[in-house]
């Protein structure tokens, strides 16, 4: 390039992606531990999708489930807790400090003011009332361990307390106060996503008291966040690291100065590497094959996508609010879905309407077998649903 940037095309940003984010089979992690570090975060408002993100990652899948429950709820080294863009993420425990302060905080703040807002507008009680009651429901939490909202409600009654929500509106609702405040509580912070009730793919869980975390400068845990996913996923636009982060440009711009990104040359602009990952980086040894979940942070990795997912697939692969469903790939793209039949057998379909060839066909099929050995009869079903994974499971 005439200004001096390296230009790193498709096919090296597909292998950047196989390496990377632990797809390819040579990069296959050793544990769900190795498989969040890699990737930064892992979507968390799925559970299932936790399991499945790290099963299609493992080395050997047998232990997904075994491992991964290990990780969270026993040495509590993964914890579930709201990140970026106000979402639910699976993330290294050792990140708890970075995450709250680069993207909890502001959220946060906004979250608790809407509560009260919404409350003095439904004639509830006032501020110090609410904080009265959070006091007393961290407190209760404490002494439990872990609790469900209605185990906390029984020591503290309060937080049984109802009120309504946008009065008169069509979205008009009745919101109990544990529902609120639990919400608030964990983007503060203060409250995690604890086990389920049943199982790994149960959506009712537990709350448990957040792990001890340092209070950081915003700046620097921003910078620190930012050059830990550019490490994962680079290159990337500012678009990206903007859609990625929810932050404002500004402090994406900051953050790429504080870490001393270098900038590079990408086929839709100018992008970023982390400092020192300008030089290329070789393909893997041999091609590979995918069955990646719903909302799995590789699908959901970058906000320009068409270097791996060609836009004529995306109304079969994604939902009306940008939702991604369980995705087939080849060899650093996406080209099909799959999804899971009632009596637990994986199905899958080529999308992009070439012959992908007989040895992508029976690498994907390896893929479908070995899917279906450690998930067995569990059953999966996406809690955004798409219409190819529709389709594909009726």
């Amino acid at each position: 390039m005439g200004d001096g940037r390296r230009h790193i095309g498709v096919a090296e940003r597909r292998a950047r992606l196989a390496l990377r984010q632990r797809l390819a089979g040579g990069a296959r992690a050793g544990s769900p531990e190795e498989v969040a570090g890699s990737l930064v975060a892992l979507h968390g408002t799925d559970p299932s999708t936790v399991y499945l993100a790290v099963g299609a990652r493992l080395a050997d899948p047998a232990k997904t489930v075994a491992e991964t429950e290990r990780a969270l709820y026993e040495d509590g080294a993964l914890v579930r807790m709201h990140g970026m863009r106000h979402t639910v993420f699976v993330f290294p425990t050792a990140l708890t400090a970075v995450v709250h302060a680069s993207t909890g905080l502001a959220v946060a703040a906004r979250e608790r003011a809407a509560l009260l807002k919404h409350m003095a507008v439904a004639g509830a009680p006032d501020a110090a009332w609410l904080a009265e009651v959070e006091e007393s429901a961290l407190a209760a939490l404490a002494r439990r361990g872990q609790a469900t909202a209605a185990e906390l409600a029984a020591d503290e009654p309060r937080l049984k307390e109802r009120f309504v929500y946008a009065a008169g509106k069509r979205y008009e609702g009745v919101h109990t106060v544990s529902t609120r405040l639990l919400k608030v509580l964990g983007v503060e912070g203060k409250v995690v996503r604890g086990r389920p009730l049943g199982s790994w793919t149960s959506s009712q869980f537990r709350w448990a008291p957040a792990p001890e975390h340092a209070e950081l400068d915003t700046a620097a845990a921003q910078a620190e966040l930012l050059g830990r996913w550019l490490a994962a996923c680079g290159p990337a636009t500012e678009d990206d690291l903007k859609w990625w982060t929810g932050w404002r440009v500004t402090e994406v711009r900051r953050a790429l100065a504080a870490i001393g990104a270098e900038a590079v040359s990408l086929d839709e602009g100018p992008g970023y590497v982390a400092a020192g990952d300008a030089g290329p980086v070789a393909a893997p040894a041999e091609p590979w094959a995918a069955l990646l979940p719903a909302l799995d942070p590789t699908a959901m990795g970058w906000r320009h996508r068409d270097w791996y997912l060609a836009p004529g697939l995306r109304p079969m692969l994604f939902d009306g609010s940008g939702n991604v469903g369980p995705t087939v790939w080849w060899d650093g793209r996406v080209i099909g879905g799959w999804a899971q039949r009632v009596d637990g057998e994986i199905v899958w379909r080529i999308l992009d309407g070439e012959d992908v060839g007989r040895e992508a066909e029976a690498a994907i099929t390896a893929e479908a077998e070995r899917l279906a050995s450690w998930v067995g009869p569990t059953r999966v079903t996406p809690r955004f649903r798409t219409p190819l994974e529709q389709k594909l499971s009726a």
